[in-house]
């Protein structure tokens, strides 16, 4: 029996179905999980997917965060199950306070999309132990709130402690402080990015190269292997 990996759906959402897809292809078993309820029909991890749930008011993920299904994935991710949170998802993640700081607008006021080169920081997470520590991939991003903040002792905590998973290289497409994508929380089992691995799982599609399968692989070999 392979994982099965919960993948959430809030009004809104935009990549659910491309989540799913790379789930399937990296082997595991993708679970369609709604907004609106609890159960996470004993998944073995949460992806929550990129998209603009509620229209982004309020703050992009500030309304998402207080979803019924949030109540228990916040609850299980303190007690261990793997949480990943892409774009909207990592907005919700720092809305929910699994992960620090916040994300603001992007600091030239638009909406990017763009393959975006990336450094690979940290690959002892539950989410990226099939990558290496310093290699360099290629993800698409795409989004208008994207840059990440945080105040200077929360910075440097994460420096410092190796909870900075991902920094943009080359160009830094939304003034995200220290150049930050993506951050993990201290148990390694949550992990949120801007970047979406979803669209670079197979050459057909987004960067042309496989970059984001990664995510996918690590997670089940961590759950099969558990």
């Amino acid at each position: 029996m392979t994982a099965r990996i919960g993948v959430v759906t809030f009004p809104g959402s935009l990549d659910d179905r491309d989540t799913q897809r790379a789930i399937r292809l990296a082997g595991a078993e993708p679970v369609a999980l709604w907004h609106k309820d609890k159960d996470l029909q004993q998944v073995d991890a949460v992806v929550l997917p990129g998209g603009f749930s509620y229209g982004d008011y309020l703050r992009a993920g500030a309304i998402s965060r207080f979803s019924p299904v949030m109540e228990t994935v916040i609850e299980q991710a303190k007690a261990g199950l793997p949480v990943l949170g892409i774009c909207n998802g990592f907005q919700v993640l720092t809305e929910a306070h699994l992960l620090p700081g916040a994300m603001l607008g992007n600091n030239h006021l638009h909406f990017i999309c763009r393959d975006q080169k990336l450094r690979v920081e940290n690959a002892e997470t539950s989410w990226t132990s099939d990558y290496e520590s310093g290699q360099e991939i290629h993800i698409p991003l795409k989004n208008m709130d994207g840059r990440y903040v945080a105040d200077e002792y929360t910075l440097d905590k994460l420096e410092a402690e190796g909870r900075v998973v991902f920094r943009y290289l080359d160009f830094n497409p939304n003034g995200s402080l220290r150049d930050i994508a993506g951050i993990t929380n201290e148990a390694g089992n949550v992990v949120g990015l801007m970047p979406h691995p979803e669209h670079a799982v197979e050459p057909l599609i987004g960067t042309g190269r496989t970059d984001g399968l990664p995510f996918f692989t690590s997670i089940l070999k961590k759950l099969v292997g558990a």
